[in-house]
């Protein structure tokens, strides 16, 4: 039951984050905005989820997971129906960015929650199966906006959106079971800059800190224009069936899932730099001119990025308990860069579009996920230098 109430979370709350994605050149045609303005409905959520993960890890210490995640997803759907009716783009800024806030729940103690709950033996596939299932929520945020919003607009599809968000905020609140193993933190300012500067000193947390921000950003740059580059005139393609290209997302789910099960027997400090070998390969192959070559590119991208993503965010906990420090606080630092990446590099994104097409795309892409590789390398040398990347591999 538990894995089934956070695939339902996971769900909701990353097909609600990602809802104005495939909508972002008829939000842009229909408010009269930039391409670069457009992309702020989504960088100004994972801005407002970055700066609430701040403060909903150290409460999730004190109050509890299960309560913080089913407040999370109730709260974000409600909140996704009021941004189908935002009379003006500055309404739906604001909306959109109150949203990122109460999305913050659920990521921040996720992994947590996991770690606590399950046996150790299971606990990197575990983590790869629930990042797994956020990528279903992803695909499904970008497919169901864009097919509806051919049909009837982005109004409409922004609500049923917001509709399947309340339909799994109903399957967590019945299926998700208290916390059997969860010890309340003590309470204080003090505690949590305790746990806080712990969690910001360890330089292998630090490294998987950067992979989290680099590596959202290298799929967040290609997702946000990839709709522009497929409606100019070389493709022509509608919003319904450009946002056919998130179909790829279920290769993610099962790249995590494997990435899950090799790091379990392989170690992570092995599986990660695989993921960013296969994104690399991906970015490059989207330059071609041939609609096959960019989708199946997409497709490389998608599956290095989950890899990549599942295991660090995996090894993030599992690392933090080893070295004293509080795992919900380091989960939230990994998950502050990880959306603070995202929000930064999607914007720029839009920028890089404006001034120099899919060339500056798919360099600011690869570049980001050269960093996240050459990051991966240094922690398989950590261990030789005195600072084992993690506990048991």
């Amino acid at each position: 039951m538990v894995l089934v109430a956070l695939f339902a979370a996971g769900l909701a709350t990353f097909e609600l984050l990602y809802s104005t994605q495939a909508l972002l050149p008829e939000l842009s045609r229909d408010f009269e905005v930039s391409t670069q303005q457009s992309t702020l409905t989504l960088s100004l959520s994972t801005l407002g989820l970055a700066f609430a993960l701040l403060v909903a890890g150290p409460v999730s210490e004190v109050v509890g997971r299960t309560r913080m995640i089913k407040l999370s997803v109730a709260a974000s759907s409600v909140i996704g129906l009021a941004c189908a009716i935002a009379p003006t783009w500055d309404a739906l800024l604001a909306l959109r960015l109150l949203e990122g806030v109460a999305l913050a729940g659920l990521p921040a103690v996720a992994t947590a929650y996991l770690r606590e709950e399950l046996h150790p033996s299971t606990h990197a596939r575990a983590a790869g199966l629930y990042v797994g299932g956020t990528g279903i929520g992803g695909m499904l945020g970008r497919l169901v906006t864009g097919g509806v919003a051919e049909l009837v607009g982005w109004r409409m599809a922004m609500a049923a959106a917001a509709v399947v968000g309340l339909t799994c905020a109903l399957v967590v609140h019945l299926s998700l079971p208290d916390s059997q193993h969860f010890e309340s933190a003590p309470r204080g300012r003090g505690v949590v800059r305790t746990m806080a500067r712990r969690a910001l000193s360890d330089p292998v947390l630090l490294a998987l800190y950067g992979i989290g921000a680099c590596g959202v950003g290298a799929l967040i740059s290609v997702f946000n224009t990839i709709g522009f580059r497929l409606a100019a005139p070389q493709f022509a393609l509608g919003i319904g069936a450009a946002s056919l290209v998130f179909l790829v997302y279920p290769l993610g789910t099962v790249g995590a899932a494997v990435a899950g099960v090799m790091a379990d027997r392989l170690g992570r400090r092995a599986v990660l730099p695989i993921g960013s070998v296969i994104a690399l390969a991906g970015v490059a192959l989207t330059a071609s001119a041939y609609l096959p070559a960019i989708v199946l590119g997409v497709a490389l991208l998608t599956i290095g990025f989950f890899v990549t993503h599942g295991v660090a965010s995996g090894w993030v906990p599992a690392r933090a308990h080893a070295g004293g420090v509080a795992t919900a606080q380091a989960a939230s630092f990994y998950l502050v860069s990880y959306y603070f990446g995202a929000s930064v590099f999607g914007t720029l994104s839009g920028i890089a579009w404006t001034h120099s097409g899919w060339a500056g795309v798919a360099l600011l892409s690869g570049g980001l996920i050269t960093v996240t590789g050459l990051i991966g390398l240094m922690l398989q040398r950590m261990e030789a230098l005195g600072l084992p990347a993690a506990s048991g591999r």
